[in-house]
């Protein structure tokens, strides 16, 4: 069997991780091996790099853009690279889309300059395919009470991010799948598992 790297992006309170632990539990019973990981977050060093990203003190865009991309780089070479080899299904909780939303149309940085660093970070593996949670900002902070940095952002900075996700779809329609995140949790999981029962016959006929 192929390897498949299958990302889950979306806004703040889209219920993302939510479906991607679902989606893992349902391939396991099916007998699949998967391997579900998160960014930032998805190695010990990840971990580290997620904390001082989430919790700690502002930091200029830049820099902040950089730690996303040293846990990436860790992130694929440790965890997703080695199970793509073994033909095992990746699925991951947000990846580069997240930070093009959210580092380049959130906070303003160059897209070219964050696609030309992400390069390097991720080898140029890029997603089979991509889940989008789309909803409106003000639904999804009201899901949370400003836990981290970036939830703790002012209204207008989400709202960009969520253009950039947008944007980002229609530029690659073959790759992103657009899912209204405003639906109950059992309907989207419904959805989604057809979807990845068409991507699985298509990578193995």
């Amino acid at each position: 069997m192929k390897g498949l790297f299958i990302t889950f992006e979306g806004p703040e309170g889209a219920g993302k991780s939510t479906q991607a632990r679902l989606l893992a539990e349902w391939l396991r019973a099916k007998g699949r091996e998967v391997v579900l990981t998160r960014e930032p977050g998805g190695t010990r060093l990840g971990q580290a790099i997620r904390g001082l990203l989430l919790h700690q003190d502002p930091m200029c865009a830049e820099a902040e853009y950089l730690l996303y991309s040293a846990d990436r780089a860790e992130h694929m070479q440790r965890v997703i690279q080695p199970a793509l080899g073994l033909g095992h299904i990746v699925l991951c909780d947000r990846w580069l889309d997240s930070s093009l939303a959210y580092q380049g149309y959130g906070r303003g940085l160059d897209l070219g300059w964050l696609r030309a660093v992400a390069q390097g970070a991720t080898q140029g593996i890029r997603p089979h395919k991509t889940f989008l949670f789309d909803l409106p900002p003000e639904v999804g902070l009201e899901r949370f009470e400003g836990r981290d940095r970036l939830e703790r952002e002012p209204l207008e900075f989400h709202r960009r991010v969520r253009q950039g996700y947008l944007e980002l779809a229609q530029a690659e329609p073959e790759r992103f799948v657009l899912l209204d995140a405003t639906q109950p949790l059992e309907a989207l999981h419904t959805q989604l598992r057809g979807y990845l029962e068409s991507l699985l016959l298509e990578a193995n006929p």
